[in-house]
């Protein structure tokens, strides 16, 4: 893969993440449902191989844990693919 294909790559996988996220909004503010709900919510920034987690519960910076380990470690294994594939 060249550096215009990822750069592409790139650039679609940010525009479809941002349409994703105003459909969200935009499916929420329009909804009928109104009352008490619950919010819960987490998330995590993967530095390297140090993932730093955070969130409102419990549950969730468990679920958020695993996502980001499992994260990690296929950024691990893929990282050592292609070192032994470019050689």
């Amino acid at each position: 893969m060249d550096a215009g294909t990822l750069y592409i790559f790139g650039l679609a996988l940010i525009f479809t993440g941002t349409v994703v996220v105003i459909i969200v909004a935009l499916l929420l503010s329009l909804s009928k449902v109104k009352g008490k709900g619950e919010s819960r919510g987490g998330g995590a920034i993967i530095i390297g191989p140090i993932p730093i987690i955070f969130g409102t519960d419990e549950k969730s910076v468990k679920t958020i844990l695993i996502f980001s380990l499992v994260l990690t470690i296929l950024l691990l294994i893929v990282t050592v693919v292609l070192r032994f594939a470019s050689k």
